[in-house]
């Protein structure tokens, strides 16, 4: 009898615990595969602002790490439209070029962070226009001392910070790992 109240708790629990789980970056508007990972590169050369290409806008993902007060730092993967656009690591950014219309973007943090909890997605959207820059920044939030929770907030930034911030940045290369 013990048993067979044991079989129908569990079988009651099993839905509930799979609903407990988190569906991972792919269930995330605008992320890709939850198993991709990337190779990050990155280097302090300066580097000119890129102008869009005729007919398009250009999407710049920033990574901000500044409060961010653990190691390692996380790797940050961004998503546009349901594939990812690349990745960043510790204060870095990079750029893609899109149609004009309406698009779907998240920051989605790769791999282990750290022995803690994690909001370790965001997701937003907006509207490019032929012609125009946008820019959106990761800011990787944790600090050991009063914070439980580590979490990525991801936010359209005004240009001339984003400027501000670029200066500063490392510019980030990335290849998915194989």
């Amino acid at each position: 009898m013990k048993l067979l109240v044991a079989m129908v708790l569990l079988a009651i629990a099993s839905p509930a615990f799979g609903q407990a789980q988190s569906s991972g970056a792919a269930a995330v508007p605008g992320c890709g595969a939850a198993n991709i990972e990337f190779n990050v590169k990155t280097d302090n050369k300066p580097r000119p602002a890129v102008q869009p290409d005729a007919g398009k806008a250009n999407v710049y993902f920033l990574q901000d790490d500044a409060e961010f007060g653990s190691s390692p730092r996380p790797t940050t993967r961004f998503g546009l439209d349901g594939m990812w656009a690349g990745a960043t690591h510790s204060n870095s950014y990079f750029y893609a070029s899109v149609d004009p219309g309406e698009h779907h973007v998240c920051a989605s943090w790769q791999g282990t962070v750290g022995a803690f909890y994690q909001r370790r997605e965001a997701a937003l959207h907006f509207t490019a226009e032929a012609g125009h820059n946008y820019y959106f920044r990761a800011r990787d939030l944790y600090e050991p001392k009063t914070q439980k929770t580590a979490v990525v907030l991801l936010k359209s930034l005004d240009s001339d910070e984003a400027q501000l911030l670029i200066s500063q940045f490392s510019f980030s290369t990335s290849n998915p790992k194989n």
